[in-house]
C-alpha cells in the first residue's frame, strides 16, 4: 500500500512523466487538484476519483481534510494517487501531505512534475538564464499582498539582477511590478505573461514592468520578468492551437 504524490507538470497532459502516467492509470483512487483534471482520462475505468480542487471565489476542501482522505485512503488501497497541479513540492502543500502520511505511518512516494516557473517559459520560448546575460534565476509566490512584504525582499529581488519568476501573482500584478520599480528596476524591464502555458488555451502577453499591471490577467499565469524576456525564440519547434499575443 503506497500513496504516490505526482506533479501532473504545466499543462499538457504529455509533459506528465512516464512513471507517473504508469502509476495513475493503474491507482485505485485518485485524489486530484483542479489543474491537474486534464490527465484523469489516463486513468483506468472504475478508479475512485476524488476532486480537491481549488476554484477562484469558492470554499476551497481545507487541507486537514485532504491529509485525511489521503491517510483514509492508503490505508485502504493498494495505489493512492494525489494527482497534483504541476510539482508536488514547489508553492504546494506537497510537504503537510508527506508530513501526515508520515505521521500516520502510512507509505509514500514522491514522483516530481515540471513546474510551471520552468516549463511555462522553456515552452514559449524564454531562457531563464542566458550566458553574459543572467545567470541565476528566482521564483517567487505572488499570492500575497505586496505591500505586506517587507521592503527589503523587494530590494533585494533588485539587487540580485537576475530572471524573476512569479507563480500565482494574476491578481496582483499591478501591485507587483510597483514595488519592483520601486527597488529599483527599470520600468522598461521586459516582462512576460504566460497564461495557461503548454495547453491550447494558452495565451502569451508580452510588454515591460510599467506597463504590464494595465493588462488584465487570469488565473494560471506565469510571470517573467527579466532581460531574458528579449531573447524569446522567434520560432517554437512545439505547435499548440493557442493563438498568442505579443
Amino acid at each position: 500500500m503506497t500513496v504516490y504524490l505526482i506533479g501532473a507538470g504545466p499543462g499538457d497532459p504529455e509533459l506528465i512523466t512516464v512513471r507517473g502516467a504508469r502509476l495513475l492509470a493503474s491507482a485505485d483512487v485518485v485524489v486530484h487538484d483542479r489543474l491537474a483534471a486534464p490527465l484523469l482520462g489516463l486513468v483506468r475505468h472504475g478508479s475512485e476519483l476524488i476532486d480537491v480542487g481549488k476554484m477562484p471565489g469558492t470554499a476551497a476542501v481545507q487541507q486537514d481534510e485532504i491529509n485525511a482522505i489521503l491517510v483514509e485512503r492508503g490505508r485502504r488501497h493498494e495505489c493512492v494517487v494525489r494527482l497534483k497541479g504541476v510539482d508536488p513540492f514547489v508553492l504546494a502543500h506537497g510537504a503537510e501531505e508527506v508530513a501526515a502520511l508520515a505521521a500516520a505511518e502510512v507509505p509514500f512516494d514522491v514522483v516530481p512534475g515540471i513546474s510551471s516557473a520552468l516549463g511555462a517559459p522553456a515552452a514559449a520560448g524564454i531562457p531563464l538564464t542566458v550566458r553574459g546575460l543572467t545567470q541565476s534565476f528566482t521564483v517567487l509566490a505572488g499570492h500575497e499582498d505586496p505591500m505586506q512584504v517587507p521592503n527589503r525582499r523587494w530590494q533585494a529581488l533588485a539587487d540580485l539582477a537576475g530572471t524573476i519568476v512569479i507563480l500565482m501573482g494574476a491578481a496582483r500584478i499591478d501591485k507587483i511590478a510597483a514595488r519592483l520599480i520601486e527597488a529599483g528596476l527599470p520600468s522598461e524591464t521586459p516582462v512576460a505573461a504566460i497564461h495557461a502555458a503548454t495547453t491550447s488555451a494558452e495565451r502569451i502577453a508580452v510588454s515591460s514592468l510599467g506597463e504590464i499591471g494595465a493588462v488584465q490577467h487570469l488565473s494560471p499565469t506565469t510571470l517573467v520578468i527579466g532581460e531574458v524576456v528579449s531573447r524569446r525564440a522567434g520560432h517554437l519547434g512545439r505547435e499548440r492551437k493557442a493563438a498568442r499575443i505579443g
